[in-house]
């Protein structure tokens, strides 16, 4: 089931990585979700498009590598990097 048709996976996107960055260091579960979240948007933009979305993609997978290893800065930052990249594609 597509649940993002067309270009509204650009907007979904950004929207679940600002809500992962909000969360991503706040106590009692923040972290779980964030990079639960983070890895919702890679697999989505991956299973749609890999040739456009992997160097996205790529980003994520480091700001999710940062935020498990509690790097929340570094990971806030690729964060706001990845959102910025969906925000020129739109």
């Amino acid at each position: 089931m597509d649940t993002q048709p067309g270009e509204t996976i650009v907007g979904w996107a950004a929207k679940q990585l600002a809500l992962a960055q909000s969360i991503l260091d706040n106590p009692g579960g923040g972290l779980v979700s964030a990079t639960q979240t983070i890895g919702q948007v890679k697999a989505a933009l991956r299973e749609r498009d890999r040739a456009r979305w992997g160097n996205l993609a790529a980003v994520l997978d480091q700001a999710e590598d940062a935020a498990v290893r509690r790097e929340f800065e570094v990971s806030s930052r690729l964060l706001t990097e990845a959102m910025g990249a969906l925000e020129r594609t739109s």
